[in-house]
């Protein structure tokens, strides 16, 4: 009788954001092919054509991706869809598994050939590839309300960096720097130059007005 594992293909696929690699080994760890495809359905479809190149009867494909839910989830999802078996290795299984090689450079069809065998080795006890649509809506939502804080931060620092340049002492001017009334004067006054020929109470109505009558300014005489 067989052992299980001789009647399966191991296809370990090293992830990237435009193109990915797999690579096909046997249960005896011996290399049958490798693969780079395009990251859509018609590189997906084209590495199935591969892999049943590969196929004899009795012979069922199994799948070990790093990620599921990054760039690798089209993927996994299109694979699930046909039926296929898709299991999640870790990163840091693979990255074990390239130490343990004598081979010191790093490459795509290396970094496969490593979650092939992890796959190989680890099948019984490697998760099945999930995709949860909730988890990964939030994730998407997380990363872009980083991205928009980071932007954000940029942005104040940039502002700070030119108002500080003409108002060195301008965190005196406004209890809140980035105010409603505080950015409208910035905006209308970049440099001291620009108050020129503007009165104590022509800046005090323009003040009032963008603070919705909040803002009362008592100006030193000679600002």
């Amino acid at each position: 009788m067989l052992h299980p594992k001789m009647r399966k293909l191991f296809i370990g696929v090293d992830i990237h954001k435009r193109t990915h690699v797999a690579v096909i080994i046997n249960c005896f760890t011996e290399k049958l092919g490798e693969l780079r495809f395009e990251n859509n359905k018609k590189g997906f479809e084209k590495l199935i054509e591969f892999v049943k190149s590969h196929l004899k009867r009795g012979i069922s494909p199994c799948f070990g991706l790093e990620d599921t839910s990054g760039n690798g989830r089209n993927f996994a999802i299109f694979l699930l869809n046909l039926g296929y078996t898709v299991k999640s290795v870790d990163a840091s299984l693979t990255y074990t598994e390239r130490r343990n090689q004598a081979i010191a450079h790093k490459t795509d069809g290396h970094d496969a050939f490593c979650v092939a065998k992890v796959l190989l080795n680890q099948l019984d006890t490697l998760p099945d590839a999930s995709i949860h649509d909730d988890s990964w809506t939030l994730q998407l939502l997380v990363s872009r309300r980083n991205s928009i804080v980071k932007v954000r931060a940029a942005s104040k620092n940039q502002v700070h960096s030119y108002i500080s340049h003409h108002y060195p002492s301008y965190t005196r001017f406004f209890t809140v720097t980035y105010c409603k009334a505080g950015m409208e004067f910035f905006q209308n006054f970049p440099s001291p130059s620009k108050l020129r020929g503007i009165t104590k109470e022509e800046l005090a109505e323009f003040l009032s007005i963008h603070s919705s009558g909040f803002l009362e300014l008592n100006m030193q005489k000679g600002y």
